[in-house]
């Protein structure tokens, strides 16, 4: 597949935020939201992902997940902002791709089918019939702990020849299968684990879709930047001080401990939506501590 047909601007590439929702007494908190992607922006964020994982997106009924895009994209200043949709139900993902399709989204992040565990047939043909159905681009989202569907190589590759397929978001886990996506060359590779982003990047990835990287943002997007130029050992010193925090982030579920941190900056209350729970006082402690050492 050519570069002309797949990626000619490179859209998903550098530094994406993964944007945690936050929440004020139950309710999702917009004014929070609004001068969150602002900041993010101002300091050096590429894109943003509305409506994923770190965004509880699981907890947001329809209503409100179009609410929370409207105020990243309101925020955004022109950045480009992709939406995570998922679930089980093909009819019912095609009929959300459809409403979403009157935003200005860059693209849509897409997990496997969840619970289901469908054959590598099966799941082109999930991709496919989204890619089809979507009037922007899709980024397929690699994340089998989550979705308990395994991704093969192949099916990657094939999935990579559907015009509207254009990245991936890498939570695989599997470091063969990067290396042959990125030489492939036909999808933008997006680390999509945050301890891997400095691996992602330094092989060739176009990316990543980083939750951790609510923090210290403009030292990731300048890891990134680095990298790109071929500078790899300033890039280096940058980032080894960043992991230990990084690492730290994620000791609870996610994104608990993320948003005790900007809690702690006055940027949103660290409230979570159950089945989640808060970061417990001593997970916030080590979290901050790690802070403080960066």
């Amino acid at each position: 597949m050519s570069d002309s047909i797949h990626s000619p601007n490179r859209v998903f590439s550098g530094l994406w935020i993964a944007l945690a929702t936050p929440f004020k007494d139950g309710q999702v908190d917009h004014p929070a939201l609004h001068g969150l992607v602002k900041k993010l922006g101002s300091e050096g964020a590429s894109g943003f992902v509305a409506c994923g994982s770190t965004g509880e997106a699981a907890s947001l009924n329809e209503a409100e997940q179009l609410a929370v895009l409207d105020t990243v994209l309101a925020a955004s200043g022109g950045r480009p902002v992709v939406m995570g949709v998922s679930g089980y139900h093909l009819p019912q993902m095609l009929a959300w791709v459809r409403v979403l399709g009157s935003k200005p989204v860059a693209g849509l992040l897409v997990p496997a089918p969840l619970y289901i565990r469908p054959s590598q047939p099966g799941l082109r043909l999930w991709f496919e019939t989204i890619a089809d159905a979507c009037r922007v681009p899709v980024i397929i989202y690699d994340i089998p702990y989550r979705t308990g569907a395994r991704i093969d190589c192949d099916t990657l590759q094939k999935l990579a020849c559907h015009p509207n397929i254009q990245a991936i978001k890498d939570c695989g886990g599997d470091a063969h299968k990067t290396q042959a996506l990125i030489a492939d060359g036909q999808l933008q590779v997006l680390a999509g684990e945050d301890t891997q982003i400095f691996s992602t990047a330094a092989l060739g990835g176009a990316g990543a879709i980083s939750a951790s990287a609510h923090v210290h943002t403009d030292r990731v997007a300048r890891v990134l930047q680095l990298l790109q130029a071929g500078q790899l050992q300033a890039a280096r010193q940058l980032w080894m001080p960043l992991l230990p925090l990084i690492e730290g982030l994620f000791a609870e579920p996610n994104p608990a401990l993320i948003k005790a941190v900007l809690a702690h900056q006055g940027l949103m209350s660290g409230e979570v939506r159950a089945p989640m729970m808060a970061a417990t006082p001593e997970g916030a402690a080590n979290v901050l501590k790690l802070l403080e050492k960066t």
